[in-house]
């Protein structure tokens, strides 16, 4: 009775411990829709990427799946703590030790007085187990099968991240080749331009000023070839590396026109962030890090142990199983933590810290994914307008370079007026290829921050 009184007594002392750090509460208002919702519904296939119509695309994406080394390094991390959890549940299990003995000696009988020589051989059988009174064995598991599904989720993070950024650096090297078709076309028509203006200098029918010009404006658009070559080539460079590649051409489409963003639909609900990966990363660390703190919070309370032993001893080997001494014993231990007290206290606060840390990580990872929507829905709204203007104002740009070029050629207006009409048709058709890329770059943006597409999931 004095002993469970005593181990009554220390148990409530124990749970009485507070530890140092206060759990924080949770506090994640969840929006129920976006700021803005528009666009007609339009269905999106599982490999987001193919809606882009792009064959070269959809190559180049799936053997950037198949070979950058931060998918691989991800899942070669899955294995990892898959053996971790292996070994997690492995502790739930009795621990059993087998051993053999064998002595061979040489004694004075204490009868006869007579040396002799005998042989003993032992065998040794010994199982030990530690019952999960409180949950902090079976606590460490979940947190380890809960690390393993954050690591799960990391690895498909990595795979969405380096999906949308190899079609977002195709877009861009696509982009960047119809900025030099656009820039070599300038470049012949300057050239054009060039010839008549010498002709109209030489005829006298222009000044030697004019023709300089042109000369000038000639030159500065065969300035921009090598530079835009260069681009072309780094940005080759770098999708090479991100597919697995080392540095080498890409084969993609010359069509940059037959690029066209995608239909958004009408309604596009905040629950789609239930399935991006980063996400659920961050879901199963917090609920790992729940579970190591409830682990931690239950060694500070005592610990039941059972043991179970048994030897086997003969003079002969083969008579070992047959005749021997069979010696067993079995018991238990009720172990509590007194001078260990404050360690075992200092890793609960550890722990609470940690899951602390991870509640904060992942209300910030939802706010940011929310802030991430927003900015690329209101940047595809805002491009698809820009984009409409521009190609307005390519056409008025392209009429008023074909009237000014009539005037200058017929002799009723001066080449400054082809000359600026020239400068703001380059200008323009720079811009809209530029704004239809940052308009594609938006929209694969969007997929990557609703983690693949805007289906939900079935």
């Amino acid at each position: 009775m004095k002993w469970r009184a005593l181990m009554l007594t220390l148990t409530l002392l124990l749970l009485g411990c507070s530890t140092e750090v206060e759990k924080a509460p949770r506090s994640l208002p969840i929006p129920l829709q976006w700021r803005d919702q528009f666009g007609p519904s339009a269905p999106v296939e599982a490999g987001w990427w193919h809606a882009f119509g792009d064959p070269a695309l959809n190559r180049l994406v799936e053997q950037g799946l198949r070979n950058n080394p931060d998918i691989l390094i991800a899942r070669s991390r899955v294995d990892q703590y898959r053996a971790q959890l292996r070994a997690a549940n492995g502790g739930d299990y009795p621990t059993l030790q087998v051993g053999a003995n064998a002595t061979h000696a040489r004694a004075m009988s204490p009868v006869t007085g007579q040396p002799y020589e005998y042989a003993v051989f032992q065998g040794l059988l010994e199982a030990n187990y530690e019952v999960d009174l409180w949950g902090a064995r079976s606590n460490s598991i979940e947190a380890a099968r809960q690390s393993l599904a954050a690591q799960q989720a990391a690895a498909s993070a990595a795979e969405l991240t380096i999906a949308s950024s190899v079609a977002s650096g195709y877009m861009t090297l696509v982009a960047l080749d119809e900025q030099l078709r656009v820039t070599r076309g300038t470049l012949a028509s300057r050239e054009n331009s060039l010839r008549l203006a010498k002709r109209q200098y030489d005829a006298g029918y222009s000044s030697r000023q004019e023709w300089l010009q042109s000369a000038s404006e000639y030159q500065t658009a065969k300035a921009q070839i090598p530079q835009l070559q260069h681009q072309v080539a780094q940005q080759e460079n770098a999708l090479s590396v991100l597919v697995g590649m080392n540095p080498r051409q890409i084969a993609r489409s010359r069509a940059f026109d037959h690029l066209m963003p995608q239909s958004l639909p009408a309604v596009l609900p905040s629950a789609l962030l239930q399935r991006r990966p980063d996400i659920v990363q961050a879901e199963r660390t917090l609920l790992a890090a729940d579970a190591s703190l409830r682990s931690s919070q239950a060694k500070l309370l005592p610990s039941l142990n059972l043991t179970a032993s048994g030897t086997l001893q003969s003079r002969q080997l083969y008579q070992l199983l047959e005749n021997p001494f069979r010696l067993w014993s079995i018991g238990g231990s009720v172990l509590a933590p007194i001078f260990n007290r404050e360690a075992l206290t200092a890793q609960v606060d550890v722990s609470m810290s940690q899951r602390n840390q991870a509640l904060y990580a992942y209300e910030k990872t939802v706010r940011n994914a929310f802030s991430e929507v927003n900015n690329d829905l209101d940047a595809i709204d805002r491009g698809q307008q820009q984009l409409k203007e521009l190609e307005t104002q390519l056409w008025v740009t392209q009429e008023s370079l074909r009237i000014a070029h009539n005037r200058y050629q017929n002799g009723y207006a001066s080449y400054l007026d082809e000359l600026d009409a020239q400068r703001t048709l380059f200008t323009t058709q720079l811009n809209l290829v530029q704004v239809k890329n940052n308009l594609l770059l938006a929209q694969i943006d969007l997929y990557r921050a609703l983690g693949g597409g805007w289906q939900p999931s079935p």
